[in-house]
């Protein structure tokens, strides 16, 4: 537990400083352009690589050593920031020098998240991968409480240039972090074996090996509906708020901030509790309760306290959701075999929001914010709910994907391979020592055979009775969830 809870503190420390850019950078775009498109993209160039490239990025981690790929794909995060610190610096920085630096960031996220995902596997026994799951969720929660209040306090005294210097600093401190921790490599296993080959083949093995588990499939398609929901409406919150208080950067911090700290007391109740004891409910009836209390409440909202406690209610369920998914993942799939399912498995539960991101930026500033104008073609349905002008089309936004939102988490109860997919899935320790039984007892019946055709002497009765008696233990000891197969 020691190197992990480096690794974390090094994360915490990271995701701080990046966190305080972000918010920096996403009020110096809306200031630039007025405009909820130019945030959105700015998000869609982050998103798009990392989700696109992570087959490839989750093969090249189960063919590397862990450590360096983390190492490397923070320092390449953090090159993107000197990127930009320096055209900033000169004077120099455009929105499109921010795309351009969210494509390197983003490419890089893709190898971070299978890389961590995998190590932590290694690094923890299955009983603590909740709440490690709730910690990662903590250390994210954590800066989104600092940073905005950080950011908010240093941009005027420091400028866009120092807080990105601040970012700098963090990096290096997350890089040093691994530096000092060993991250055991896993074992090869049968899994892993059959998944050999070239980088494409490998790279593809993610695909097959969920697809050929109902389960992990069904799993991932709610995330797939439920992501493009999420996303829909959470790209033009920070917008959102922006119109409807003129451009209040307080008001903006305090929303966001308190978001955070729901997202950190989900993550501390998730690292001492470790989730639900069915994680499936904690996925599906973690979806339904944030479109509810979060996505539906946010867009209801018109003013800071109501927007304050959906971001509390969201951030506080979204730790219990993920880690609970993550727990199911790590439990059920084996580790040499992580990097390329779990990258796969973010491509397909993802792939849906860099497309709802670079939706929902037009759809704003074009369909939804005219139509919610005191005279536009929604105000009569839904003005009433949350009034019109400014700012209003986008809470519509909100409304709307929210109730859907609820309707994909009822949803996922009706097909049995995702409400029983803990039942249905074998955990990847009990695959080992199923392999390792199944072994031995074939050994110990060509042992016998051997034995029956051989004089009977009472060398080799007291033989075949310690074979019988061994063969009995194995009965015995063969994992529960594999008794099924046992012959």
């Amino acid at each position: 537990m020691r190197g992990f809870v480096i690794v974390w503190l090094g994360q915490v420390v990271s995701m701080l400083g990046t966190g305080m850019t972000n918010f920096a950078l996403s009020f110096w775009i809306f200031q630039q352009t007025g405009e909820a498109t130019a945030l959105t993209w700015a998000i869609f160039f982050f998103m798009a690589p990392s989700v696109l490239f992570s087959p490839i990025a989750g093969a090249i981690v189960d063919r590397s050593n862990r450590k360096t790929i983390m190492i490397v794909s923070d320092l390449l995060a953090g090159i993107a920031t000197i990127f930009l610190l320096s055209l900033l610096a000169t004077d120099s920085l455009q929105i499109w020098h921010i795309y351009v630096a969210n494509l390197l960031a983003g490419a890089a996220n893709a190898f971070q998240f299978p890389a961590y995902s995998a190590a932590v596997t290694m690094m923890l026994p299955k009983e603590q991968y909740g709440r490690a799951a709730g910690m990662l969720s903590l250390a994210g929660s954590a800066s989104g409480i600092l940073a905005p209040a950080f950011a908010g306090a240093l941009l005027g005294p420091l400028g866009l240039v120092g807080i990105m210097g601040i970012d700098v600093a963090t990096f290096l401190f997350a890089i040093f972090a691994l530096f000092i921790v060993h991250i055991p490599q896993p074992e090869v296993t049968a899994e892993g074996r059959t998944g050999q080959g070239s980088l494409l083949q490998e790279s593809a093995y993610g695909f097959r090996y969920i697809f050929e588990k109902p389960s992990l499939l069904g799993l991932q398609m709610v995330f797939f509906f439920i992501n493009f929901l999420a996303m829909f409406g959470f790209a033009v919150m920070v917008p959102m708020i922006l119109a409807r208080t003129g451009n209040d950067e307080i008001a903006l911090a305090s929303v966001q901030s308190l978001g955070a700290i729901g997202g950190v007391v989900g993550g501390l109740l998730l690292s001492t509790w470790g989730g639900p004891k069915r994680k499936v409910n904690g996925v599906l009836l973690g979806m339904i309760a944030t479109s509810i209390f979060g996505q539906a409440l946010m867009g209801v909202g018109q003013g800071v306290f109501i927007w304050a406690t959906a971001a509390f209610m969201g951030q506080f369920i979204i730790p219990i959701l993920n880690g609970s998914n993550q727990a199911i993942w790590q439990a059920k799939v084996a580790p040499d075999v992580q990097g390329r399912v779990f990258a796969v498995r973010r491509l397909i539960a993802q792939i849906t929001a860099p497309v709802a991101t670079a939706l929902a930026g037009p759809l704003a500033d074009n369909v939804f914010e005219p139509a919610m104008q005191p005279d536009g073609a929604l105000a009569p349905l839904f003005g009433w709910l949350v009034g019109t002008g400014a700012g209003a089309g986008m809470s519509v936004m909100f409304v709307i994907t929210g109730l859907i939102g609820v309707a994909v988490g009822l949803g996922g109860y009706l097909f049995p391979a995702i409400r029983n997919a803990e039942e249905l899935l074998v955990d990847h320790e009990v695959v080992v020592q199923t392999a390792v039984l199944k072994k031995r007892l074939n050994e110990l019946t060509a042992e016998r055979q051997v034995l029956r055709q051989a004089p009977s002497t009472v060398q080799n009765q007291q033989a075949l009775r310690a074979i019988a008696l061994e063969m009995r233990q194995i009965g015995a000891d063969f994992p529960q969830q594999s008794r099924g197969d046992f012959k």
